[in-house]
């Protein structure tokens, strides 16, 4: 049974099994970036899955910038004491636990950052967002500097490694795209420049870290929008990774305008094939040496076995899944749980069905139902969370 067999790193760590719990939003820590018992709870949840990889939720590198309010926050050793007890229930039972660092750039709504920054002063089209600033060049080593000391509190935590979050129109995916990258300098221009952040960053982290403790990153397949970042762009930045001997690259996609990382916008036919990004992630096998790990889509047991199978990744990651079934991982080892099928989350209205914007929260709450010690509620009513979210009630 692949989903079961081990696995060895480049830097030497063996990972238990191939299923990673990928990096979901809690919006559960303290106001000020502390991890909350709460969180406790619900990695201790997971970690009885004994998952090969439980990669966090997005921990911030600075508190001026925040991608939402409750979100963990690691810019220094002053959390250091909770960061160390998440670690330890998260990893009781064998799991490993992966810090996901991260900077939102311009995706920081104005509610939470009144001076945003990104590569260029290209403003996301929403009023929710304010148009972000140009970082300075001293600006973006400041940066790299902080993504490396949120690594540093990962592994003084005894975290099994650490994750750079470059996917979903986040800061690195700023710099990567053409479409919000208009720079001149060594930071913009052709992708070698466009990528030098993120190697930096990298490059930065090792430093701090030493050779044997995990680093890995999430990336784009593409953003699927005209002019950002593409499939043969994506390609030439792993292959770059891969010659930087990262550990592990989770290939997701999408940003927050083209949401394909949630399936929005997927054909039938893959959506039926539930690997969203199983194409790519089969070109990019053939082109370097690094595991990869391909999020997105995957609900049943016998398609994670193909996959593995199938010599095209090395791990499957499973998100939302995560929320309904916190045991999933070893359910799926033992062979008591064949597929992890999510409820679909409808009002009957289309005009908000078609929006979305209930599926995220809809699975958060479920998310802090398990901190709270209770089970997750497949039957939860998406009217309750409307309410919620947008402090109106339900349309007659």
């Amino acid at each position: 049974m692949k989903l079961s067999s081990p696995i060895e790193l480049p830097c030497g760590v063996r990972i238990p099994n191939r299923i990673g719990k990928s990096a979901l939003s809690e919006g559960m820590a303290h106001l000020e970036g502390r991890p909350s018992p709460a969180l406790f709870k619900l990695y201790e949840e997971w970690g009885k899955s004994e998952t090969g990889i439980i990669f966090t939720g997005n921990v911030m590198v600075d508190r001026k910038h925040l991608v939402n309010a409750n979100v963990m926050i690691a810019e220094d050793d002053a959390f250091l004491d909770e960061y160390t007890e998440l670690a330890s229930k998260a990893q009781a039972n064998g799991s490993q636990l992966w810090m996901q660092i991260n900077h939102p750039g311009r995706q920081a709504p104005k509610y939470l950052d009144s001076a945003p920054v990104s590569a260029s002063d290209v403003a996301m089209p929403s009023r929710v967002y304010l148009t972000p600033k140009p970082l300075t060049e001293e600006e973006i080593w400041d940066v790299i500097e902080r993504y490396g000391n949120s690594a540093l509190v990962a592994k003084k935590a005894g975290m099994k490694g650490v994750q750079i979050h470059g996917a979903h129109g986040y800061l690195v995916s700023q710099f990567l795209s053409g479409l919000t990258n208009r720079r001149t300098d060594q930071w913009g221009g052709g992708l070698e420049n466009r990528a030098r952040f993120v190697l930096e960053i990298y490059r930065n982290i090792r430093k701090k870290v030493g050779q044997n403790f995990p680093v890995g990153i999430k990336i784009n397949s593409a953003d699927f929008q005209r002019g950002a970042f593409t499939e043969e762009e994506s390609m030439e930045v792993i292959k770059m990774l891969d010659a930087e001997k990262m550990d592990l690259i989770e290939v997701s996609g999408g940003t927050y305008e083209r949401a394909a990382m949630v399936g929005t916008m997927q054909k039938e036919s893959t959506k039926q094939r539930e690997a969203y990004f199983f194409d790519f992630i089969v070109k990019v096998k053939d082109l370097v040496k690094t595991p990869l790990m391909l999020t997105g889509g995957f609900r049943t047991a016998q398609v994670m076995e193909e996959a593995l199978a199938s010599g095209s990744m090395d791990f499957i990651g499973l998100g939302r899944p995560f929320c309904m079934y916190p045991h999933l991982a070893k359910e799926f080892i033992l062979g008591s749980r064949k597929d992890c099928a999510s409820p679909d989350v409808r009002t009957g209205v289309d005009k908000i069905d078609m929006s979305g914007m209930l599926v995220t929260p809809w699975y958060m709450f479920q998310l802090h139902r398990i901190g709270k010690g209770l089970e997750p509620d497949t039957n939860m009513d998406p009217w309750m969370v409307y309410e919620k979210i947008t402090g109106k009630t339900r349309p007659v």
